[in-house]
């Protein structure tokens, strides 16, 4: 599991060991993905091997494989989950952070589910999460340029990798949660701006985690936890494509900061 030290990550670690799962995190913080594990163990005797990578780095998903296939470790449900924002406008921003963001939501996401699928298809039995948002099934709009791009990349990925490995034993899915509370709008520094939207908007990251489980057991591929964001997810198909993208550039500077 990448990105497993906070937010949706770790409420998925938790939900997932809680299902009598042994765990690999993986995220830069070593220190709180060691506490999350000793948590983790104390809590449901669970195994959990840390690795330290920043998959923004090259050769960190090759770092990661070596590892597993050093102690001769086979994953049987992976989660993408490893993500951050850029915030400000396109131009505004450096290159090399735009670059960063391709490496850890777009690159390493099929880069580890390329090296890590061959094994699930031998054992015919595999499940992939992918963490991808509700911005990636509405127009983009101003600000993290690249994020609703890569969120609806992440979507696309899914459902084709779903089809494919179907008669393999193999469920994928893409889930795409709004508003979810975590360190996410802190670290991106739109805090200030999205403490303004409504409360119920809002889910918490165990919700969203216990539902995208239950979502790849059952053999979903795209799914949108919250009946409020599925509305929205509704409303951006059946909508004009004009209108929707005018509510949106309404409303973008609530919640980013451009």
């Amino acid at each position: 599991m990448t990105g497993a030290s906070s937010g949706i990550g770790l409420a998925l670690a938790e939900v997932i060991a809680e299902h009598g799962y042994d765990l690999v995190l993986t995220a830069r913080r070593v220190d709180r993905l060691e506490q999350v594990a000793a948590d983790l163990t104390a809590r449901h005797g669970t195994d959990v091997l840390v690795i330290g990578q920043d998959l923004a780095a090259p050769g960190a998903s090759d770092r990661i494989v070596a590892v597993l296939s050093e102690r001769s470790l086979a994953i049987d449900l992976l989660v993408n989950n490893a993500g951050f924002g850029v915030p400000g406008s396109y131009a505004s921003t450096t290159w090399a952070a735009q670059q960063h963001f391709l490496q850890v939501l777009v690159v390493a996401v099929s880069e580890l589910t390329h090296r890590l699928l061959p094994q699930m298809i031998e054992r015919r039995w595999g499940r992939i999460i992918n963490v991808a948002s509700l911005a990636g099934l509405l127009p983009g709009v101003a600000g993290h340029t690249l994020y609703a791009a890569s969120k609806a990349f992440v979507i696309k990925f899914s459902e084709s990798l779903a089809l494919e490995t179907l008669r393999h034993g193999i469920h994928v899915t893409a889930t795409c949660p709004g508003f979810t509370l975590s360190e996410f709008h802190d670290v991106t520094g739109t805090r200030e701006q999205v403490s303004k939207m409504p409360g119920f908007m809002w889910l918490d990251a165990k919700s969203v985690a216990r539902a995208s489980y239950d979502a790849v057991m059952a053999g979903i591929p795209v799914y949108v936890p919250g009946r409020v964001n599925r509305t929205i997810a509704s409303m951006g198909r059946v909508l004009p494509r004009s209108l929707v993208w005018a509510l949106m550039k309404r409303n973008a500077t609530r919640f980013r900061r451009v």
